[in-house]
């Protein structure tokens, strides 16, 4: 297991590039699977999640070439279906969430699929539901094998229908647009994600044949073609990274420039961050955070406290509450932070508050900011990294801690930010990866 070493309380200065988006890039690699013919992505992250999905598509017979620096070629011309039954495979699948993502594909194309329960961040209870009634009302039928806790799945005659999705489920909505796109018939979802992620995925689908209508809403409508062919896809700049970045320059009194992050495509982010007392400046599609000595959280226009919490799009993404949360922390002012969307994210806050922090954890969703105004600055402890975005915002309190801290486990960082320490260090951090 592999650590950091932080040694804290260091401005930060420079430019940085954001990676491609780790969620996008699980969707449309597992696109490629819906033709035999050649697709180019470009702008993939070499983070561990990616490559350990790209692993598992070459051992699927996906023939995969890297051309460049963070661009790929795939081609599915021979897939070996009965690999899926190994238990080699289902080792690999079941260490990795985004593998779910293979299904749709696989049964669009061949009719039918096997998986085990997928793994990831343990950050509670995350059910697979919407993919699994989507594919269901599509015509597809299920067995589930308790004993090797895999489901096998029978798609032989996929057929469009209307269906209104539980929840608007990203990974759900992708996993049954990719199904539906070669569905006998018209899909029609209703309550579709519409991410910035799905609409990528739609046009790249469109691109390379498929007839989706509704792009980057919540009502899409899939007319099902026979076939699908090559294209060419390049991902967009993470906005988990992006908006990371940003606390990151509050944090730690610094002035960074972030590149090329196409800003139309950030939602609310960058709201929410100025909100927290933040001076974002745009220019073109550059992100430039001020150096700041103190930065003050505004209040509701009735004086009450601000509150920040997650939603589906266009709300606040809950990758970056745990972002936000370690912001308001050297905040000048309070704020309830709310996260609505999963069950275990705020567990983290006992490291920070070991590290000085004020912090009052209300119920596993919502925890009490009181701001330090940087007044108290935290201090450096050890700690160990229980997912990828919780482990970020811990990096980032460490670079804002006066003295060493050690974090512990930091492959689940690696899962997520792209050679992380070594972008930091060239703007002036103090890590030491051992």
């Amino acid at each position: 297991m592999s650590s950091f070493e932080i040694i804290g309380g260091k401005r930060l200065q420079g430019e940085i590039i954001p990676q491609g988006a780790k969620n996008e890039a699980l969707q449309v690699i597992c696109a490629v699977l819906l033709t035999s013919e050649k697709v180019l992505i470009s702008n993939i992250p070499n983070i561990r999640d990616v490559n350990k999905l790209i692993e598992l598509l070459a051992e699927m017979g996906v023939k995969i070439e890297k051309t460049a620096k963070e661009q790929f070629t795939f081609q599915a011309d021979h897939i070996n279906l009965e690999y899926l039954k190994t238990e080699e495979f289902k080792i690999k699948a079941a260490s990795l969430r985004g593998s779910v993502m293979i299904v749709g594909p696989l049964l669009a194309r061949f009719g039918k699929a096997y998986i085990p329960q997928p793994g990831g961040d343990k950050i509670g209870r995350r059910r697979l539901d919407t993919h699994f009634i989507g594919f269901e009302k599509l015509g597809a039928k299920f067995t589930y094998n308790n004993t090797d806790k895999s489901f096998q799945i029978d798609a032989s005659h996929l057929e469009g229908c209307y269906m209104l999705l539980d929840e608007a489920s990203v990974t759900g909505t992708a996993n049954i647009v990719m199904a539906a796109v070669m569905a006998k018939g018209k899909t029609t979802i209703f309550n579709a994600a519409c991410e910035p992620y799905l609409l990528q995925l739609c046009n790249m689908l469109n691109r390379m044949g498929a007839k989706i209508e509704g792009v980057g809403s919540n009502l899409l409508i899939i007319e099902g073609v026979k076939e699908m062919h090559a294209c060419e896809h390049t991902l967009l700049p993470d906005m988990i990274e992006i908006g990371s970045f940003i606390g990151l320059a509050a944090m730690t009194h610094s002035q960074i420039t972030i590149k090329n992050v196409n800003y139309q495509h950030l939602g609310v982010i960058p709201e929410v961050f100025r909100r927290l007392g933040i001076n974002i400046h745009c220019d073109k599609d550059d992100i430039i955070v001020q150096q700041q000595d103190h930065y003050e959280i505004e209040h509701f226009m009735d004086g009450s406290i601000m509150t920040v919490s997650d939603a589906p799009w266009p709300g606040f993404t809950p990758d970056l509450i745990s972002i936000a949360l370690v912001v308001a922390t050297q905040a000048k002012g309070s704020v309830l932070i709310h996260q609505k969307m999963f069950e275990s994210r705020l567990f983290f806050v006992d490291k920070l508050i070991d590290m000085g922090a004020q912090i009052i954890l209300c119920d596993p969703h919502r925890a009490t900011v009181i701001g330090l105004d940087h007044q108290y600055p935290l201090r450096g402890i050890e700690m160990i990294s229980p997912d990828i975005r919780a482990g970020v915002a811990l990096l980032i309190a460490a670079l804002s801690a006066q003295g060493k801290s050690t974090i512990h486990n930091i492959e689940q960082i690696d899962r997520g930010y792209q050679q992380i320490d070594q972008r930091l260090c060239l703007l002036g951090a103090d890590i030491k990866r051992i």
